[in-house]
């Protein structure tokens, strides 16, 4: 007991080292019960234990973001922390393997099953980050689904890595202790409506419960958040998405919609921030985050929460100029600007 002891230790500290801010450990006893993206032994035959752990965002990228003052920061923000993960979860994998405990790192975000229905397009990861954090006392789950932190609110990302190593699991976070007070704006800055506002998901995880809003099809995040639409229904705010094509109301509409504005997608220009993102989904590879509206306006304080959505739904609507820069505008303005182009570049648009 006293080397799992240490290794646990020693474990924790090379994360936290590395610039985590929070480390907890899963196993299969702890995460039984759970869905198929809780089962180790899909990365790792015959895995003890899973270390999971977080990197946050500064919160001043999050405000420039949603109010739309600077695009660029989040989305190199959101690279180089997606980066970070990987390469934590890659250096702690290593470590492992030369101590002769076989080890497995997930990458942070973009990979998915292909041995499942619909292949990688179901978005079915390997191993849920979220579910590992939760159960494992990085966070509790808020309303929206994300992994809400009692510092950082739900602006970090995830890591894990997968270890035949025997370590002590950690405890998750006294449920009391949950800020989340139900306030709603997480599904109201979400223009997708990928969060239910009836039903809610339960998750049974090594006997203990955890619940937050059903999540409707992901077709609607990958269409919002993808880039390929971003106007509100009221016209009066928009994701940092040029793009104004409609936004179904129905599941079944949001594939279809997808797959039609994919070649405008294609053909729109880009910015250099300088850490592009490349995502094997996405028409053309190219990625740029557009919106994650529920995960960055949730804040452990529901008056920052509440001045955050403020400055999203006051932030105008975007329009992209010739040179490729996107750039925010009144919702009249928008409506001007388009009604200057050629019928063959306003298609790009709407």
């Amino acid at each position: 007991m006293e080397k799992i002891e240490r290794m646990t230790n020693t474990v924790k500290d090379f994360v936290l080292g590395g610039g985590a801010v929070s480390v907890g450990i899963a196993t299969p006893e702890t995460l039984s019960g759970g869905p198929p993206s809780t089962d180790l032994s899909y990365v790792l035959p015959e895995a003890s234990s899973a270390v999971v752990f977080a990197v946050p965002f500064e919160q001043e990228v999050l405000e420039s973001f949603l109010s739309k003052k600077d695009k660029g920061g989040l989305n190199v923000a959101n690279r180089r922390i997606s980066t970070m993960l990987s390469g934590i979860a890659f250096e702690l994998s290593e470590y492992l393997n030369m101590k002769g405990l076989v080890s497995v790192p997930l990458a942070s975000n973009g990979v998915y099953r292909k041995d499942v229905p619909g292949g990688p397009y179901a978005e079915v990861p390997p191993l849920s980050h979220r579910y590992l954090a939760v159960r494992s006392g990085i966070g509790h789950f808020g309303l929206s689904g994300n992994v809400i932190t009692a510092k950082h609110g739900a602006a970090v990302l995830l890591g894990t890595v997968v270890t035949r190593a025997e370590l002590i699991p950690t405890d998750p976070l006294p449920a009391e202790d949950n800020y989340c007070d139900e306030c709603h704006l997480c599904q109201s800055s979400c223009m997708s409506g990928l969060m239910s506002r009836k039903e809610k998901t339960t998750v049974t995880l090594g006997g203990m419960e955890f619940n937050y809003s059903k999540r409707l099809s992901y077709s609607r995040c990958d269409y919002v958040c993808g880039g390929f639409a971003g106007l509100h229904p009221s016209g009066r705010w928009s994701t940092w998405s040029p793009a104004r094509f409609p936004i179904p109301d129905e599941d079944d509409a949001f594939l279809p919609a997808v797959l039609e504005a994919a070649e405008p997608y294609r053909k729109r220009s880009y910015e250099d921030f300088g850490a592009n993102l490349y995502h094997p989904l996405i028409p053309g590879n190219r990625l740029e985050f557009t919106c994650g509206h529920c995960q960055f306006i949730c804040h452990p304080d529901k008056q920052v929460r509440q001045e955050r959505y403020k400055q999203l739904t006051n932030s105008g609507v975007v329009i992209q100029d010739a040179d490729g820069r996107s750039r925010p505008v009144k919702p009249e303005e928008a409506i001007a600007y388009l009604g200057t182009l050629d019928a063959e570049t306003r298609a790009l648009y709407e």
